[in-house]
């Protein structure tokens, strides 16, 4: 019975109302990241709580472009980002799925490290779609925006080989509690949610077959 569940939950995905954007779309650059705020670390960590309710209020492309630079932002010539990775592997990728990002049209966009821009993936507002894929958690249709983290295995794994999933599983820690903390510093709120069922997921967000998705990230103003 789960079996023919998610078979057809996966169908119903592949048929969202989603389209796919060229190759060539021209990328989005995100405002340059500040890096110093007025919230201290300990108040950050004393503050930080998991948020499941999301005010009717957009983000800024500011915010946005702040919390996808505390996920896997670039801080160093050599390439090293703001959350350590095995080897410097970084399978991790960034999805934002976007329904309320002032000035950023609805639809789904890969972070680009590299440049610090958004790369449009997919047009149209699938927080919905999204929402049932993530097991029905009605937050991820209330937030303005949600961030989709996958992993793309083959690059840790051609160096780690068996130590890979866990290599990987840690390194979405990192990104998750950077995202936390970064979310506390400007007044908003996230939720980590590993709750989805995956292939649905990946039919929603049209991801490679290399590419797997591990958890979901609402992002928005606590109502």
């Amino acid at each position: 019975m789960r079996f023919a569940f998610g078979a057809l939950l996966t169908v119903l995905m592949l048929l969202a109302p989603a389209t796919a954007i060229s190759a060539q779309a021209t990328p989005i650059k995100l405002p340059d990241p500040a890096k110093r705020g007025t919230v201290s670390v300990e108040e950050a960590l004393q503050a930080r709580r998991s948020v499941r309710a999301y005010a009717d209020a957009p983000l800024t492309l500011a915010q946005l472009g702040q919390i996808l630079w505390a996920a896997q932002g670039i801080t160093a010539a050599d390439g090293h980002r703001t959350a350590p990775s095995a080897g410097a592997t970084y399978p991790l990728e960034i999805y934002v799925v976007v329904g309320n990002v002032t000035g950023l049209p609805a639809g789904v966009y890969k972070y680009r490290p590299q440049g610090h821009e958004l790369v449009p993936h997919l047009d149209g507002d699938v927080r919905a779609t999204l929402a049932r894929a993530a097991v029905r958690q009605g937050w991820v249709t209330q937030a303005p925006a949600t961030l989709a983290i996958t992993a793309v295995a083959e690059r840790t794994r051609t160096r780690y080989r068996d130590r890979t999933d866990r290599f990987v599983a840690i390194e979405v820690g990192h990104v998750g509690q950077n995202v936390y903390l970064q979310a506390v510093s400007l007044g908003l709120g996230t939720v980590m949610a590993g709750a989805i069922v995956e292939d649905s997921l990946a039919a929603v967000l049209k991801l490679e077959a290399s590419e797997r998705p591990l958890a979901v990230m609402p992002i928005g103003k606590a109502r």
